[in-house]
């Protein structure tokens, strides 16, 4: 378990002070996916860096499986960081290095023998799906592919926390999704704690158990991800999470519905069924709604006909089925 406490950082510029870091609190559990998003400059980024003390926190504890990483020696630091594994967004590896070679790096300097190492790494070339390319060089590779290799090599030492910063980021739609089922999987047979710092609600949607928003330093609210994406408490989260429909603006009508989705089962053809039984044409003029395990969560902005009649009996048919929903105009 991770135990975050108090935890502050602050940089001294040229230009005074910047506060990165403010009053973090948080514990991440073990065996877990968890996320944490925010906007650039959040300070995300700097708290997933403080997790292993790659950035030292101005004051304030991180706590990792009982043991307080800010007391310990130099080298009881090196030791403990050989369980909390590392991918980033821009991968990172020895260009000069095969990708065996690379995945071997870390074991290298674990001091774990030469035929122990690359046994290791074979395995885990293998896991990642790339143990046909053992002898290619980064440059070689793709996008995808080369953070395949990122994650072997911060598996190589056997860590119980892999720590993911924006590591789909630079990744295509279709790659990023085969990173987070891989990722998953991961999670799911090695029973590694993953934690992701993303500015994208889609990671966060396909792949977390709980999340943590950051804003302006601080944590904004934090949660299971079911309940942070039906009902958002901060500003930061509305807008990350149910975002405003611009087109909707401009858009001529008496009457706008925004209905919420907040663990409806995806397969429930809501809207169908809403036109079908009031036989009363409807105009979605903003979707936002996702699938998280089986249930969607999200919102639908429709524009209703003009008759008052037809209004009413959309009104009455979804306070009827008990669906969320709030006028917006």
């Amino acid at each position: 378990m991770i135990e975050i406490k108090n935890l502050n950082k602050s940089f001294n510029t040229t230009s005074g002070t910047i506060v990165a870091l403010s009053d973090i609190n948080l514990t991440i559990l073990d065996g877990e996916i968890f996320g944490i998003i925010g906007l650039s400059g959040a300070g995300k980024s700097t708290l997933v860096r403080c997790i292993n003390l790659l950035e030292s926190p101005t004051s304030g504890d991180v706590i990792l499986d009982g043991r307080n990483l800010t007391e310990l020696t130099r080298k009881e630091l090196l030791e403990t960081r050989q369980s909390i594994g590392m991918i980033f967004q821009g991968f990172n590896l020895l260009t000069q290095r095969n990708i065996l070679q690379n995945v071997c790096y870390p074991l290298e300097i674990a001091g774990v023998k030469k035929q122990d190492a690359v046994r290791r790494a074979v395995e885990l070339l293998e896991l990642v799906g790339l143990s046909d390319r053992l002898k290619s060089y980064p440059s070689q590779l793709s996008g995808g592919q080369k953070q395949r290799v990122a994650i072997a090599r911060a598996l190589a030492t056997k860590p119980k926390y892999l720590l993911c910063d924006e590591a789909t980021s630079a990744l295509d739609p279709n790659t990023t999704q085969s990173i987070l089922d891989l990722l998953k999987e991961i999670n799911r047979t090695m029973g590694v704690t993953i934690i992701i710092i993303t500015h994208e609600m889609k990671v966060i949607d396909q792949i977390c158990d709980r999340v943590a928003v950051i804003d302006n330093s601080r944590i904004a609210e934090s949660g299971y991800v079911s309940d942070v994406f039906t009902n958002p408490q901060s500003q930061i989260a509305r807008e990350l999470i149910l975002p405003k429909a611009n087109s909707t603006e401009s858009v001529v009508g008496e009457r706008q519905l925004r209905i919420i989705f907040d663990g409806e089962a995806s397969s429930k053809p809501v809207i169908a069924n809403l036109v079908l039984e009031c036989q009363v044409p409807v105009n979605i003029m903003f979707a936002d709604t996702r699938d998280i395990e089986g249930k969607a969560y999200g919102q639908m902005i429709l524009q209703l006909p003009d008759d008052i009649r037809q209004q009413e009996r959309v009104l009455s048919y979804l306070k009827a089925k008990k669906i969320t929903f709030s006028q917006e105009v």
